[in-house]
C-alpha cells in the first residue's frame, strides 16, 4: 500500500466536460419537481422492502469471507437464497436544467497524454499488429488462448479494434458510456490502479526490450520509459485504493496515462495484468483449477473477492444461489445481465453463451490466430 494521501482535487482538474444547461421554462421545472416527488415517494416505500434484503447481503458476504480466511465450509445457509425484492415505480425523472457531463473518449486520451506527458502511443499500423502483440504477451504472461479469446469476445464484441471505447461497439461516433477502453474494456481506473501497483514491472519489461532492441527502435523506446516513469510516479503518488484511483483517473494526468491502453508495447501489458490479477487472486487463495474464460469473466465483472466466491461455488449450488449475493444494491440495479440472469448458474451459462457466439467473429477468430 502506498503511504501518501490524496487531496482534494480542484473542480478544474475534472476531465469531464459539461455540455451547457438547457433554459427549462416554469412548466417544465413545475411538471419535473412533481414527477420527482412521486419517484421519491415511490422509492422510499420500496426501500422499506429492500433495505432489509441488502443488509443481509452485505452481512453473509462478510461472513463468508471471515470463514473463508480461516479455511471454513462454506454452505447454502451462508447466502441469501431469495431474489430481491423488485422496483415497480416510475423512473427517476431527468431534470430538464441540468447538465450532463461528456465521457472522454480517445481524442482526449491522446491530448492528455500529449499535454501532460508529452507522449504521444504508438498506435499500430493494422489492427492484426496489436492483437499479435496482444497475444505474445497474453501468452507469456500465463494466459490461454481459450482465456484470452472469449474474455475479449465478451468484452469487445469478437470484433473491436484495440481502440474501442464502451458505447460506439457500433457506432465509432456514438457517445461514450464509460471509459472503458481496449480488448479487455479497461477503465481509466484500472490503468491508474495497474501503473500504481504493476508500473515498476512495465518499465522493466521495456528497460529489456530496449537493451535488446536496434538503434531505430531503442530511441523511441528510452522516450517511452521515461514518459512510462512519470506516469507511474503520478501513479503512486496517492495512497493505493480504487476510490482514490478512481478520482486520479478522472484527471488530466489520469486521462493521458490511459491513453498507454493504445500503445502497441504498453496496451497490451495493462490489458494482460487486469485479466492475469484475476487469476493470480484465485491462485494465492489455493484455488487450483484452471479458470474457465466465464470464471474469469466473473472475477473481471464483479471484482476480484466477488469473482472468487462465484468461482468456488460448488456446482451443485450454483443454480440455487441469486447473482444478488455478489453485487450492492446499486451495482445490481445497474447490471441488467445480472438481473436477468439471477442465479449464478444462469449467469454463467448466459456469458458463455455470449462468448460462444462472438468468438466465431473475425477479430475473435484473428485474436485465435495469434496465439
Amino acid at each position: 500500500m502506498l503511504a501518501c494521501t490524496l487531496l482534494a482535487l480542484p473542480s478544474t482538474l475534472s476531465a469531464q466536460t459539461e455540455t451547457p444547461k438547457t433554459n427549462a421554462t416554469p412548466a417544465q421545472m413545475a411538471e419535473y419537481l412533481v414527477k420527482l416527488a412521486e419517484y421519491d415517494a415511490a422509492r422510499a416505500a420500496y426501500q422499506v422492502r429492500a433495505n432489509p434484503y441488502w443488509a443481509e447481503v452485505k452481512a453473509k458476504r462478510a461472513a463468508r469471507f471471515a470463514k473463508r480466511r480461516v479455511h471454513h465450509e462454506i454452505t447454502l445457509d451462508d447466502y441469501v437464497l431469495t431474489q430481491p425484492p423488485e422496483y415497480t415505480g416510475p423512473k427517476k425523472p431527468i431534470n430538464p436544467s441540468s447538465s450532463k457531463p461528456e465521457i472522454p473518449v480517445v481524442a482526449d486520451f491522446l491530448q492528455a497524454a500529449a499535454q501532460q506527458f508529452d507522449f504521444a502511443p504508438e498506435q499500430p499500423a493494422r489492427e492484426i499488429d496489436f492483437k499479435r502483440a496482444y497475444a505474445r504477451v497474453a501468452s507469456a504472461a500465463g494466459l490461454t488462448r481459450d482465456q484470452a479469446v472469449r474474455v475479449y469476445a465478451f468484452e469487445a464484441t469478437g470484433n473491436g479494434n484495440y481502440d474501442l471505447e464502451a458505447g460506439q461497439e457500433f457506432d465509432r461516433n456514438a457517445l461514450a458510456i464509460t471509459t472503458a477502453l481496449g480488448y479487455n474494456q479497461l477503465l481509466s481506473t484500472n490503468s491508474v490502479e495497474l501503473l500504481a501497483e504493476q508500473g515498476k514491472q512495465f518499465i522493466e519489461t521495456l528497460k529489456s526490450r530496449a537493451a535488446d532492441a536496434p538503434s531505430s527502435k531503442k530511441a523511441a523506446l528510452e522516450k517511452k520509459i521515461t514518459a512510462l516513469q512519470k506516469m507511474v510516479t503520478f501513479a503512486r503518488s496517492v495512497r493505493d485504493d480504487w476510490n482514490v484511483h478512481e478520482r486520479l483517473g478522472r484527471t488530466p494526468k489520469g486521462l493521458g496515462i490511459h491513453a498507454l491502453n493504445l500503445d502497441i508495447d504498453v496496451g497490451p501489458l495493462l490489458q494482460t495484468q487486469k485479466l492475469m490479477n484475476s487469476v493470480n487472486f484465485a491462485k494465492e487463495r489455493g484455488y487450483g483449477e484452471p479458470l474457465t474464460a466465464a470464471e474469469l469473466e466473473m472475477m473481471n465483472l464483479t471484482g476480484d473477492g466477488n469473482g472468487f466466491d462465484i468461482v468456488t461455488l460448488p456446482q451443485a449450488m450454483r443454480a440455487k444461489v441469486p447473482t444478488s449475493n455478489f453485487f450492492t444494491q446499486s451495482g445490481y440495479e445497474h447490471n441488467p445481465v445480472a438481473r436477468k440472469n439471477n442465479t449464478v448458474a444462469a449467469l454463467l451459462a448466459a456469458t458463455d453463451a455470449v462468448m460462444d457466439r462472438e468468438s466465431q467473429l473475425p477479430g475473435a477468430k484473428d485474436l485465435a490466430a495469434s496465439f
